[in-house]
């Protein structure tokens, strides 16, 4: 008797998937010319309202004080977020504590931080000489001052929108963070510690390595939310991106076009934030997914390869 090889069964070609198409509803063409007619409307009223004097964009958009302005932005944020980061762990980790003096105190700064404005917070910070005109470092009700200084000299502008957008971004991510330690099955830590981890050890070698895939996504967001928060540091006269903007047209009652240089920076700079998070996401997706979706720069090759690929079957037909 003659015994027959079973072949190996190969995955099926993305070609030769089978794909459903739906039939589309007549109402979906008139939503779509809607659609492309608003479109239109609003390119046509770029190109052609005169108010919007892009050339005054075009000559304010690369000079000093705007990249100075923009470099102020960008230092904020990332030392708020950096900050603000690590206060999200430390108070994520206290909250997970039980110590209830530690898990109480977070759960205070987390309420408070988050329970009222940014701008209100900036503008305490800035006003704080008025609260506490000197600022003493010492041990509370047990020893001497260690030292001391003017409210007005330590508490600058910068400072002041430094504090507030870090303290408020700390109450954010503890969230964030703690969220993301909680997704963790909590068998994890129980067979960590059953092989002679300690709590510190496990909490950053098996616990934030396998929360970083919940943490990453929602913190990208907050980084690009931190870049627009910025803007209300202008409050406190602090020379960043917005508040450059606003002194030059103050100057030249020009406040359309220095309002579109300034949109057109963050712009810039939250697509190259939004572009980063993607493949940071992409890399900490990389244990949870058989297969990792595709980066839009290899969508394209694989785009150009399938048309390079239709073109030559096409030669070779045709010279046949």
């Amino acid at each position: 008797m003659n015994a027959t090889a079973t072949e190996p069964t190969t995955p099926p070609r993305e070609q030769d998937e089978i794909r459903v198409a739906h039939r589309s509803h007549p109402a979906w063409w008139l939503v779509v010319a809607f659609v492309a007619l608003c479109v239109a409307g609003i390119v046509k009223m770029l190109f052609t309202n005169p108010n919007l004097q892009w050339d005054v964009v075009g000559e304010y958009f690369f000079t000093q004080r705007i990249l100075k302005g923009l470099l102020v932005t960008l230092e904020l944020t990332v030392l708020a977020m950096v900050s603000g980061i690590l206060l999200g762990v430390l108070t994520a980790v206290m909250r997970l504590s039980p110590i209830k003096i530690l898990s109480s105190t977070a759960w205070a700064y987390t309420w408070f931080f988050r329970g009222t404005p940014l701008l209100v917070q900036i503008i305490f910070w800035y006003n704080l000489a008025a609260l506490f005109p000197k600022i003493e470092i010492g041990i509370p009700l047990l020893g001497p001052t260690l030292w001391s200084g003017d409210s007005n000299a330590v508490i600058t502008p910068f400072v002041a929108a430094l504090l507030g957008l870090a303290l408020n971004e700390g109450a954010y991510m503890s969230e964030i963070v703690r969220g993301g330690i909680v997704s963790v099955d909590q068998g994890q830590h129980e067979a960590a510690v059953a092989l002679g981890m300690r709590s510190r050890r496990v909490m950053r070698r098996i616990v934030l390595p396998q929360a970083m895939r919940v943490i990453v996504p929602p913190t990208g967001n907050q980084v690009i939310g931190m870049l627009k928060s910025t803007a209300l540091v202008s409050v406190t006269s602090t020379s960043e991106l917005l508040y450059t903007s606003q002194q030059i047209y103050n100057q030249t009652f020009q406040t359309i076009p220095l309002l579109i240089v300034a949109s057109i920076w963050y712009l810039i700079v939250t697509s190259v934030l939004s572009v980063i998070q993607y493949y940071i996401e992409r890399h900490y997706a990389r244990g949870g997914r058989r297969e990792l979706p595709l980066t839009p720069w290899q969508r394209v090759r694989r785009s150009v390869g399938s048309l390079q690929g239709r073109l030559q079957a096409v030669g070779e037909g045709s010279k046949r």
